[in-house]
């Protein structure tokens, strides 16, 4: 099986309660990448994403220039594994 560009994303600050959920939502519509986005216990935002290496780097990128206001802090992890989703979604 062949493997994809993926990145684990946790984005922290006033993340939560403001719609970032929803935006990464819209935002992902406009990029050709799979994944979810997550509310975490502990106040941040996980956000799961999976396609071609620039692609997901600019959804990221879109999604952190949209909600700049509400982030503080961006941790990106990213390895090639198989692929894992189909679409994207909040969970």
């Amino acid at each position: 099986m062949s493997e994809i560009h993926h990145e684990t994303v946790f984005f922290s600050g006033h993340v939560q309660g403001v719609g970032f959920r929803y935006t990464v939502l819209q935002v992902a519509r406009e990029f050709d990448v799979t994944g979810y986005v997550a509310n975490l216990g502990d106040g941040r935002v996980q956000l799961e994403a999976e396609g071609a290496a620039g692609e997901v780097d600019r959804f990221i990128r879109a999604v952190h220039d949209r909600m700049d206001g509400f982030i503080r802090k961006v941790e990106r992890t990213a390895r090639q594994r198989p692929p894992q989703f189909h679409g994207f979604g909040i969970r």
